[in-house]
This record gives C-alpha cells, structure tokens and sequence, in this order.
C-alpha cells in the first residue's frame, strides 16, 4: 500500500496497538499501519456508504478482515468503550469539522487516545477545540501536495493553556516559522488586505476591525 503524502506524514505518528480511523475513506491509512506494523489492529470508520464499501472491499483485497474492523456510522460513534484504542487518526477535513466530531464523541476519549489530526482549512477552530478537551498539541506539521497547504496536529491528554496567536498559527509551527508557513500567511494577508480593500469604512465597520486584528496578527508573526 503506497500512500499519498499527508497520511504518510500522519502515520508515523501512530503508537499503540490499535488505531481508529474516522472518515476512513478507502481504509488506507490502517491496511499501511498494519503492513508497517505501526499497531496490531484498526477500526475504519466511515460515514458515507460508497467510500464505507470501499473499505471493506479494500481490507478484503489485502486479506485483512481479522485485523482491520470497517464500521458504519458517525464519527466517534463508531468506536466502542471497550476497544482500547491508542491513537485516533481524522484526516482530509477542515478544522472545524475535525472539532465537532471530537467535541460530539468526547466520552469515547476516556482512554485518553493520541489524536493525530489533518486538517484541510480553519485549524485554529481545532486547537481551540482540543484545549477545551483537555488535551495538548505535542507536535506540527505543516505541508503542501498539489498546491494545497496542509496542517497535520498531534495532540495527547493533559490541559495546556494556547494564547490567542498561538491557536491561530499553532504553537510549534509559528516557533519554526518555515518557509511553508510563511508561505501560507503570506497567502492569507493577501486575500485579507484584498478584503480590505473592498469594504466601505461607513458600512462595514465591525468587519473592517476583524481584517484590520487579523492583518496587525499575522504581519506582527511574519516579521
């Protein structure tokens, strides 16, 4: 199994013996954990019917059906009490997304899982979301395939406070400031000073004042 460059960045940080892939989509990400030997066993779970049979068709062709369980249904709902999962993995959704399946299915994180987590757009929402469930961010990643710009969190249970520009560019990347995450930022006060430039002073002003924060933020993390 040869994966794409996002869920191989994400694998290694897999630990444990079984991992729970939410939105599994073909089931991927735990037949290349298994085949690697990054845990024993894996639940794919999978909302939508269509990539759902995908997966079991998949961990099938890989003769996995005893190792890798494909589960329908919704997010964390899919994972039971007793399964004794190490690490969760939610990967190719936006930040917000990501935070909603965590905040909905947040009794089943009683074991305290590592959550390794890809988030397309909005990854502050998830930070956000994480500290609220006491949880920190223990490593960044941030990349690019295919002209998108990517951000991987890896987060484990422990409360840790994030100040308000640590939530928005993530307190491991704004500290290594690579060239992607400039990059990135850089994008970002573009389309926001465009924005700007667009808005009437008189009938926009409380939008205005949002751009104007988020322009002084980011231009104050940039320099």
């Amino acid at each position: 199994m040869i994966l794409n460059q996002r869920l191989t960045a994400v694998s290694k940080y897999i630990t444990g013996d079984v991992l729970a892939d939410i939105g599994s989509d073909h089931a991927y990400l735990p037949i290349y954990a298994i085949e690697n030997e990054l845990c024993t066993s894996a639940i794919a779970g999978e909302v939508v019917k269509g990539p759902y049979q995908a997966a079991l068709d998949n961990v099938k062709k890989y003769s996995m059906q005893n190792r890798i369980d494909v589960k329908l249904g919704d997010g964390l709902n899919v994972l039971e009490k007793t399964n004794n999962v190490n690490t969760i993995t939610i990967c190719g959704m936006g930040g917000p997304l990501i935070a909603e399946i965590l905040q909905n299915g947040k009794e089943k994180l009683m074991n305290q899982p590592r959550l390794a987590l890809q988030s397309n757009i909005q990854t502050s929402t998830l930070r956000r979301t994480l500290m609220q469930l006491d949880y920190h961010i223990i490593d960044e990643e941030i990349m690019e395939e295919k002209g998108h710009i990517y951000e991987i969190v890896i987060a484990e249970y422990g409360h840790k406070e994030l100040k308000e520009v640590e939530l928005k560019f993530g307190p491991i990347l704004m500290n290594s400031k690579s060239a992607l995450f400039i990059k990135k930022w850089n994008r970002e006060l573009e389309a926001l000073k465009n924005i700007q430039s667009h808005l009437d002073k008189n009938k926009h002003q409380s939008r205005l004042e949002e751009i104007n924060h988020e322009i002084k933020l980011i231009q104050e993390v940039l320099s």
